[in-house]
């Protein structure tokens, strides 16, 4: 197949910004919802960064692999993705309109012209939408779980267990949490049947800021525990020596990639409903900050009342599930703040959960055409009929595990070639420059053709190597 004249490529891509196809008529972008608001949009990114990972996995990275120190390579990563790929995900979006699907296949058109490419990059794009809703119905289990946890908070039920390991593993057990699983589904997709500013924008308004407060009033009472400071010491006391270890960059370089949602998919759906006069690079930054401060928040709750305890600092679901809740259990008036913490963990797992899933029902909006509350449906009964086969906490473990080292880097890869090398040269920079006041400097092309790309991949042998690194 011919490369297709540089002239034609130009042509093509201008009309791409103004929302047609070439040659074609308008693609009925003025039919798509959009944001509201700037706000909205970035709420909404930080929403999709802020995870339950920020709670249990942040805090664990940062107190075993040399506490402050751990946070000079993380921050580094986080920086260097964040003015790379989160702003390519964003403007790619942005310039096609369109998901992954439709994004790899205006990419390939662009640069090949026939539409035997565009249906390759059809296909490829399926690879990063597939993988958005594997991970989804897997974390789908976890935030039933939470669910849960919130429900016992409140009746009393959870500070009354005499064995929170033996509460925990009953739920996550094979079909041991099938209510709360489809309660915790049910709320996802009543907001996002909704759409995009009516649903998603607006409950992300209210749980993100919220989530912020819940989990700062928390910090307050945990640094008021006896031997707290202890946490504090092994959390905020930098450990040189830890930067000599490979390993720390390693984990640091998977936090930061994990953390700010890279994947070809999420933040790239979340572009496609965002207006021309955004400014995309101060999108990126407030998204890196405030996922970087949810996770400081977080690990300023964690660790100290894990020490005031004497408990262990463990990663994974258990330090959130088992020994966070055995904290509260220890705690004059751990009930209320108890109800305090899972109150922000649901928000925290919905506000990204609507993230992961926008992608699948935005590709069967866009491909086949269907009505929002037809794809949202289809896209439930899936989410349905796998997840509750993953309830067990191993499987859901395996299942997350595979997804997340296998799929989620090469859709962040995939979509980093896409939009950096087939779409035409210059073409990433034009469009995260629009809404700007000041052009970008020659560092992005180099930055995000050659860094960027290069991070993608090693992230995607690290992964493979280690086992997972985010």
């Amino acid at each position: 197949m011919a490369v297709r004249d540089d002239n034609l490529v130009a042509e093509e891509a201008r009309a791409i910004e103004v929302g047609s196809e070439p040659g074609g008529a308008p693609e009925g972008r003025g039919q798509r919802d959009s944001w509201a608001t700037k706000g909205g949009f970035i709420l909404a990114c930080v929403g999709s960064a802020v995870g339950m990972a920020n709670i249990w996995l942040f805090p664990y990275r940062v107190a075993q692999l040399g506490g402050a120190a751990f946070l000079i390579p993380y921050l580094i990563f986080v920086l260097l993705l964040g003015f790379t790929g989160v702003i390519g995900e964003m403007s790619f979006g942005r310039a096609t309109g369109a998901g992954p699907m439709g994004a790899f296949a205006k990419a390939m058109e662009m640069r090949f012209g026939s539409r035997t490419s565009a249906t390759a990059g059809k296909v490829i794009g399926l690879i990063p939408t597939l993988g958005s809703l594997a991970i989804a119905i897997g974390y789908a289990v976890v935030l039933g779980w939470a669910c849960n946890y919130l429900v016992a908070s409140l009746d009393g039920e959870l500070m009354a267990q005499t064995d929170m390991g033996a509460f925990f593993g009953a739920i996550a057990s094979d079909f041991g949490n099938v209510g709360f699983h489809l309660l915790g589904l049910a709320i996802t997709f009543g907001i996002m049947i909704l759409g995009i500013s009516r649903g998603i924008e607006r409950v992300n308004k209210v749980l993100m800021p919220t989530f912020f407060v819940l989990f700062v009033i928390i910090a307050i009472r945990v640094a008021t525990l006896p031997g707290a400071a202890a946490g504090y010491e092994y959390l905020l006391v930098p450990r040189w020596e830890a930067l000599l270890n490979p390993t720390t960059w390693v984990y640091a370089l998977g936090q930061a990639f994990f953390s700010l949602s890279l994947a070809g998919c999420g933040t790239l759906v979340y572009g496609s409903y965002l207006k021309k006069d955004v400014d995309v690079v101060s999108s990126a930054r407030n998204v890196a900050i405030f996922d970087t401060i949810a996770g400081l928040v977080a690990a300023c709750v964690v660790v100290p009342g894990v020490f005031a305890f004497g408990l262990d600092v463990s990663s994974g679901p258990p330090l959130l599930f088992i020994t966070l809740a055995q904290v509260f259990q220890e705690m004059p008036f751990g009930n209320i703040f108890a109800i305090i913490l899972f109150v922000a963990v649901v928000f925290a797992a919905i506000t990204s959960l609507m993230n992961l899933f926008e992608a699948p029902v935005e590709a069967l909006q866009a491909q086949l055409g269907l009505p929002r509350a037809a794809s949202v449906g289809i896209v439930a009964v899936a989410a349905v009929a796998v997840g509750l086969f993953l309830e067990g906490g191993s499987t859901v473990s395996a299942w997350m595990d595979v997804i997340s080292i296998y799929v989620i880097p090469v859709g962040a890869f995939l979509a980093a070639v896409m939009f950096f090398w087939v779409c035409p040269r210059g073409f990433a920079k034009k469009q995260a420059e629009l809404g700007r006041t000041k052009p970008l400097g020659r560092w992005f092309d180099f930055m995000t053709r050659y860094v960027f790309v290069i991070i993608t991949a090693v992230v995607i042998v690290l992964g493979i190597f280690y086992g997972g690194i985010g």
